[in-house]
C-alpha cells in the first residue's frame, strides 16, 4: 500500500478517472454494434455523424487511440456503401 499522502490521493483519482474511461469506452462499442446491425442506409446515414462525433471526442481525450478513432470510422463508412 501507498505510504504517502499524495499516492493515496492518486489512487483514489485513478479508480474514478478508470470507471469514467470504462464507461466512455463502453458506451462507444455498443453504439458501433448497433451501428453495424443497421440495415437501412438512411437510417445509418442519419446516424453516422454521432457516432463519428462521439469517437473523435474519444480520440481527443485520449479514452481511444486516433488511429483506432479513424479505423472505426473508415469500417462503418464502409458498411454504409455496402448497404447501397
Amino acid at each position: 500500500m501507498a505510504n504517502h499522502k499524495s499516492s493515496l490521493k492518486r489512487i483514489r483519482q485513478d479508480k474514478v478517472k478508470t470507471l469514467h474511461n470504462k464507461y466512455y469506452a463502453k458506451t462507444m462499442r455498443n453504439a458501433v454494434r448497433k451501428f453495424r446491425n443497421i440495415a437501412d442506409k438512411e437510417e445509418a446515414v442519419k446516424l453516422y455523424p454521432t457516432i463519428q462525433k462521439m469517437l473523435d471526442k474519444l480520440a481527443k481525450t485520449n479514452i481511444i487511440h486516433k488511429n483506432k478513432a479513424a479505423n472505426l470510422k473508415s469500417g462503418l463508412c464502409k458498411h454504409i456503401a455496402s448497404l447501397g
